[in-house]
């Protein structure tokens, strides 16, 4: 390895200080399921007109998305398991890498089937990612820090977001008339299908340069020494098996809440994020794709500043109570969207950015702080990406309910009452004292205290 690790490893796997530049390095993996997920809110726009396609059904791009992360979550995890952290990054870029690459054939078919198999191949490669980052971030320095840790990491992925759907703005939307009216204005049946095919080029370009970025992040981690972040001794010895984990597991109630926690919230996010330009374009008649998107990019950017806010309050406060703050606020604030006059809706779509923030690393950094025996941390961890799988559902549910109402405004209420059900699982942390932040252990001799993995 060229860039050594200054840290040292404790029994537990934290390590006694933070090597900056290894958590730098795997901080900027966060961004780039970022931007996958904000092309994601592009493609959702695009692909509505292109194929005809109804709200529930374009829903489905965010189910292809979430649906590859729910499916690879536990075998990540357990290849991660067997190996290491760093095997996990490795293979989880190498499949992203395959997934992006996989968008140029789709746009020459030019069918929504081959588009949604490419998302979901990424997701496969992502969820790879996500399940190694997500833990080995809070495993990268004191465990007194953990969820600290996690945070700052996760302050990276909006600002993929954002990138994400820049990108997609300016390479993917064009001026002039929006998608619809060119669609319309076609003289005849092939020329619609001709102008179809033309937009759906467009959707490589972006993709041209997240594969460069991806292929430099390959190479730095293969050049870069990281630590296993595995129990060391004794502890090491005692592995659990997956039907073990999962009857311990499912007998911890603050275990099963968090799930339910982090489901409605990804799907919150995903719901607010997939149909803020279909509102957008629904409230402004006229505007077309581009000028909608600028709403995304304040939503975002409040997005960013949302959790540097956050960040601030958690180090001085308990998290679990900044959160039912936050997530009381968000609840108000997309009902008001949801019923208030048409004209301001969207601003309210858009300030419930300000609040969303937190909201998944202290999720998973709490929940995962209830699993009293570390030896079940990794798969509970997977367990937790794999309740990503609610940003599969819940925009589908959103999208139904505009469907049913005719109004994508008044679906809104679902992503509230999405917020009022993080809410309650704030409240109950509070309740059952779940901790924000653990004591550092003192070094332990090989083969004493628990084990972290």
């Amino acid at each position: 390895m060229l860039i050594k690790n200054p840290a040292r490893q404790l029994d537990t796997g934290y390590l006694d200080r933070t090597p900056l530049f290894q958590f730098v390095l795997l901080s900027l993996l966060f961004p780039m399921w970022g931007a996958a997920a904000g092309l994601n809110d592009i493609l959702i726009t695009q692909f509505k007109h292109v194929f005809t396609l109804s709200d529930a059904a374009t829903a489905f791009v965010q189910s292809a998305f979430y649906g590859g992360y729910f499916l690879i979550a536990i075998p990540a995890s357990r290849i991660v398991r067997r190996t290491s952290y760093k095997v996990g990054i490795l293979i989880g870029l190498s499949v992203y890498i395959v997934g992006c690459a996989l968008f140029f054939p789709a746009s020459g078919l030019a069918t929504y089937g081959m588009f949604l198999f490419s998302i979901f191949a990424v997701a496969i490669g992502l969820s790879f990612l996500e399940t190694s980052a997500n833990t080995y971030s809070s495993m990268l320095g004191p465990r007194r820090t953990a969820t600290l840790r996690l945070n700052i990491s996760q302050t990276f992925t909006p600002v993929g977001n954002l990138l994400g759907v820049i990108l997609g703005k300016y390479l993917i939307f064009s001026t002039g008339d929006s998608i619809e009216e060119q669609m319309n204005a076609a003289p005849t049946p092939e020329a619609k299908l001709a102008l179809g095919q033309a937009l759906l080029q467009n959707t490589l370009l972006p993709y041209k340069y997240i594969l460069i970025v991806l292929v430099c992040l390959l190479v730095l981690f293969l050049l870069t020494d990281y630590p296993r972040g595995k129990p060391a001794g004794e502890a090491a010895a005692r592995s659990a098996g997956l039907a073990e984990t999962l009857r311990v597991l499912v007998r911890n109630a603050q275990y099963r809440k968090g799930i339910v926690a982090q489901f409605l919230y990804v799907g919150l996010q995903t719901a607010v994020w997939s149909f803020t330009i279909r509102v957008a374009l629904e409230l402004y008649p006229g505007m077309n794709e581009r000028e909608a998107t600028n709403f995304m990019i304040v939503g975002f950017s409040c997005f960013l500043v949302g959790k540097f806010v956050a960040n601030v309050l958690i180090a001085r406060y308990s998290a679990a109570r900044v959160l039912v703050v936050y997530c009381a606020i968000g609840a108000g604030l997309l009902l008001v969207a949801a019923f208030g006059p048409a004209a301001s809706a969207i601003w309210f779509v858009i300030a419930s950015n300000l609040v969303m923030g937190p909201c998944w690393p202290t999720i998973f950094g709490q929940t995962l702080d209830t699993i009293e025996d570390k030896r079940y941390q990794e798969t509970g961890g997977a367990i937790l990406v794999m309740a990503i799988v609610g940003g599969a559902v819940v925009p589908v549910v959103q999208g139904a309910v505009s469907d049913a109402l005719g109004s994508l405004q008044m679906s809104f209420v679902v992503s509230a009452v999405c917020f009022l059900g993080i809410l309650w699982y704030f409240r109950s942390n509070l309740r059952h004292h779940v901790a924000d932040d653990v004591p550092e252990p003192a070094l332990q001799a090989p083969g004493e205290g628990g084990a972290a993995t």
